[in-house]
């Protein structure tokens, strides 16, 4: 199995995801409308386009980290659109506020799963559809969360 750094821990992961859910909202509310909406190079998203990126990275998390739970080992993860599903879901002309209940409610949900996964889970394998490393299901959920910490220092 392949680790990048040490294994990771699911209770730090679990706390750094509670602590992300409990600030993010803080930080985009003191957000100017130009400071949200503003796209820095052409080609790049702005802040609130950062927030619903965000919004369809915890929508396909989620359902990653309830299926790999019940399907077949290893779990076959499928990658998403990321620039395809942000201009379809016309994130940057969305309500702030649209966004940020729909970030908080999906990560919540989030937390819940990942403080519940049974310990001998935390094991299961996964790889990238058509390649060949496997992955343990507890990297994909600190993986996530670095994800997540990663789009949030963007926005700061």
């Amino acid at each position: 199995m392949y680790f990048k750094g040490s294994q990771p821990n699911i209770k730090q992961s679990a706390e750094q995801l509670a602590m992300f859910i409990d600030t993010v909202r803080e930080l985009f509310q003191h957000l100017t409308d130009s400071e949200l909406l503003v796209r820095p190079k052409p080609g790049k998203w702005s802040k609130k386009e950062i927030l619903g990126h965000l919004v369809d990275s915890a929508i396909n998390n989620l359902k990653r980290f309830t299926e790999i739970q019940f399907l077949p080992s290893p779990y076959q993860l499928r990658p998403y659109r990321q620039e395809e599903l942000v201009v379809v879901n016309q994130y940057q002309h969305l309500p702030l506020e649209h966004l940020l209940m729909l970030w908080k409610m999906l990560n919540q949900q989030i937390l819940y799963v990942i403080e519940n996964v049974p310990s001998e889970k935390l094991n299961l394998t996964w790889q990238v559809e058509n390649e060949n490393d496997l992955y343990h299901l507890d990297f994909l959920i600190a993986d996530y969360v670095a994800h997540l910490g990663h789009h949030i220092d963007q926005v700061k």
